[in-house]
């Protein structure tokens, strides 16, 4: 198998058959392994999932260990947009490419992630042809709602989680969020975890694998 992006592939033990994968979208410097370690707890639930933790298409600029989705050391909306619309394709061919290996439909597919890998888990779920399974964000926001809108296909459901004390990016996205999910008719779930910063706690992964658990 060829993927259009470097991934960690956490496959079921025993060689289980595949039913559903999980796609995991790193953070803003991240990468593959980080937003990995969710499997850890979640594998055990899920027997039958794979998940696919890709590294973003280009190098971080200001951690170039890491990577990212989109550029963010530009700040005009414009090239915000650019760099968007280019990470939507590469995400969608990618995401074409797990489809066909493993033989699954947009219904099998969760889409999730960490800050930026969330607000394009968000945008991914909703400009998509076809509805996915769900959308589960930690620490994010959409990036334009006006764009969004005008954009959207589907209305995949989504789970948002959010710490209260989150200094990179503000809880306050998460009701605009949820405002704009419930505008337009698209099932939204939202938590916001005390005592919590721009991280994902256990808290946060046990809410995210009950609504998994419910939705498979």
């Amino acid at each position: 198998m060829t993927l259009c992006l470097d991934s960690v592939l956490v496959r079921p033990e025993n060689k289980k058959e595949i039913k559903n994968a999980i796609i995991l979208l790193h953070g803003y410097g991240g990468d593959g392994k980080d937003i990995s370690m969710l499997t850890l707890n979640w594998k055990r639930h899920l027997p039958n999932t794979i998940f696919i933790c890709p590294n973003g298409h280009e190098r971080c600029l200001i951690n170039p260990s890491g990577y990212q989705w989109f550029d963010l050391t530009n700040e005009n909306p414009n090239y915000i947009y650019e760099q968007l619309i280019k990470a939507e394709k590469i995400l969608f061919k990618y995401i074409g490419q797990i489809k066909k290996e493993f033989n699954l439909k947009n219904d099998k597919i969760i889409l999730s992630g960490f800050s930026q890998g969330c607000m394009m888990s968000i945008n991914l779920g909703l400009i998509s042809e076809e509805k996915f399974n769900c959308v589960i964000g930690f620490s994010g926001k959409i990036i334009n709602q006006e764009d969004l809108k005008s954009r959207k296909k589907t209305s995949t459901s989504i789970l948002l989680i959010h710490g209260e004390n989150d200094q990179v990016v503000s809880p306050g996205y998460l009701l605009e969020a949820k405002d704009f999910f419930i505008r337009n008719n698209i099932e939204i779930e939202t938590h916001l975890i005390k005592n919590c910063d721009h991280n994902i706690p256990v808290k946060a992964s046990s809410i995210a694998l009950d609504y998994i658990l419910k939705k498979i």
